[in-house]
């Protein structure tokens, strides 16, 4: 039971812990967010000692939105000199059975706030989830700490998890969240929805968080697995929030949409039975996802009404091109490198040309993939990512050029990784020196 419990408490903090932020930050106001979110930490932790002891509750979701609410409440009164008056055990039980009506001593705090509590339902905890995000782009806030704090108090990732997303420090991270949370303890932003050009602007930055979160969860930089399902399953739900919502629907998050339900399909093929990495060339396209692949073609063909492209259907394109393919060998690499270049139309990036680099090796050959990347030799952003030296070590393995190759797999490992990513190129690094010396010296 213990080791369930922990297990389950880990999963809900993932998949609960903004819910029941955004849902104390409605009550509370934003200028409470920190008290919301320690509420809820505290509310977590309070989970780990009972429940491995006393066993899980029937409804653990509710369990620990009542057992936040009380928390919260504890801190308002001992704010205020009053002693604590309230059985967390008592409240608890009657939210588990889902009797309505006061539920101890938040009930009674949020009825002298002009409120009146009711248990939350699905599309009020939508709503809620949504405006937090909002909420987290208020203008007030840096912009650079926009999206950063959605991933913390909505998506419940950790500082350090942030950081990996972003290629940046923890400290640095840590900071920004400080500043956007002074901002939102000023006063002036509220929970409510922003309307016109203003919802416009802090969409773009609820989509970043989203991107940024899937992608983490996707190909997590960092860590013992490839994939974080968890991830990419939060960063899924609240896309599709956003898709669904008559105030934030339209062809921009669509296409995100689309773009995470392909890349989700594919994740069952991409690690094998021991945690190996897969790439897409080796991967068995039956388990790919075809309800997934079918839902993203969906929202793909709904994003395409829009009058300008964006960087989000761009991506899905691209993975469109891949979720088409009957086979890898049938792959339209001639639209895969269209679609990069579009990409790079709109922004340059060491990291798109990266991946075109690995398209033309795929339609001219290794050696024109090899000659791109030879252009971004000495990027700084590139200098310190494992895939540019992995991928060139892997061209030139491919082109015979097994010395060059080695030496391009030992700076990979040298650098931040996943651990599957890092097995696979210790298994690349052993092809490529095993080969005698000799027959190097042919080769090249």
């Amino acid at each position: 039971m213990t080791d369930g419990a922990h297990e389950l408490v880990e999963h809900l903090f993932r998949t609960d812990s903004g819910r029941m932020t955004a849902a104390l930050v409605r009550i509370l106001g934003a200028r409470r967010i920190e008290l919301a979110e320690e509420a809820v930490q505290e509310a977590l932790v309070r989970a780990l000692r009972a429940w491995p002891l006393a066993g899980v509750p029937r409804n653990p979701s509710a369990w620990l939105v009542a057992s936040a609410r009380n928390a919260a409440l504890d801190q308002l009164r001992r704010e205020r000199g009053e002693p604590r008056a309230h059985s967390e055990v008592g409240d608890v039980a009657a939210c588990e059975l889902g009797e309505p009506g006061e539920l101890g001593e938040l009930a009674a705090w949020t009825a002298r706030a002009g409120q009146s509590y009711e248990l939350v339902l699905d599309d009020e905890i939508a709503d809620d989830t949504l405006q937090m995000m909002f909420l987290c782009c208020h203008p007030d806030v840096p912009p650079d700490a926009r999206a950063t704090l959605i991933l913390k108090t909505v998506g419940g990732f950790h500082v350090s998890e942030i950081a990996r997303a972003y290629l940046a420090n923890e400290g640095a991270i840590a900071q920004r969240l400080v500043r956007a949370k002074q901002r939102l303890a000023s006063g002036g932003p509220s929970f409510e929805w922003p309307s016109g050009r203003e919802l416009v602007e802090r969409l773009d930055a609820v989509l970043e968080a989203l991107y940024l979160a899937f992608n983490e969860g996707y190909a997590a930089l960092q860590g013992e697995e490839l994939l974080r399902a968890d991830l990419m399953r939060e960063a899924l739900r609240l896309a599709s929030l956003l898709a669904a919502h008559p105030a934030t629907r339209g062809p921009k998050v669509d296409a995100l949409a689309a773009l995470m339900c392909f890349q989700a399909s594919r994740s069952r093929a991409r690690v094998d039975d021991r945690g190996n990495v897969l790439l897409l060339e080796d991967q068995d396209r039956a388990l790919w996802d075809q309800a997934l692949i079918a839902r993203g073609f969906r929202r793909l063909e709904r994003a395409m009404v829009a009058h300008e492209l964006s960087a989000y259907h761009v991506e899905a394109g691209l993975a469109a091109c891949h979720a088409a393919a009957p086979s890898f060998a049938k792959t339209r690499w001639e639209r895969i490198v269209f679609f990069y270049d579009a990409a790079l139309e709109r922004a340059d990036s060491p990291l798109v040309r990266l991946n075109r680099a690995v398209a033309i090796a795929m339609r001219d050959g290794v050696w024109a993939g090899l000659a791109e990347l030879d252009e971004l030799q000495g990027d700084p952003l590139l200098a310190r990512f494992y895939l540019f030296f992995a991928v060139r070590g892997e061209l030139l393995r491919r082109a015979g050029r097994l010395d060059r190759a080695a030496a391009d797999f030992e700076r990979a490992l040298e650098l931040p990784c996943s651990e599957p990513e890092r097995e696979l190129t210790l298994r690349r690094l052993a092809s490529a020196s095993a080969t005698p010396r000799l027959e190097r010296q042919r080769s090249e």
